[in-house]
């Protein structure tokens, strides 16, 4: 989890998703300059390490953050992560 936590881009979808749930994937990557293809593996990582779930919902992906599983497995380790990520990003007042 920590390792998918490391990308900044992955750790500011993640705060996106988790201010946002059921979200769309192309809604919580909005206003990033990243290629849509490096989205999609930011979005796989992010998957396979058990930190969010997709469904799908027509043609978009809906995020959920698996909130419930991850404070039970790793119990206050992503509250303060999130916190000072968004302390620190530049987009923090764009949401």
């Amino acid at each position: 989890m920590l390792h998918a936590l490391g990308d900044p881009v992955r750790l500011e979808l993640v705060r996106r998703a988790w201010a946002n749930p059921e979200s769309s994937c192309s809604a919580l990557a909005d206003g990033l300059d990243v290629p849509m293809s490096t989205l999609t593996n930011h979005w796989r990582i992010l998957r396979e390490a058990g930190v969010v779930s997709m469904t799908v919902d027509g043609r978009h992906r809906r995020v959920r953050p698996r909130a419930d599983d991850l404070h039970d497995r790793f119990p206050g380790l992503l509250d303060p992560i999130l916190r000072l990520s968004a302390a620190e990003s530049p987009k923090s007042g764009a949401q």
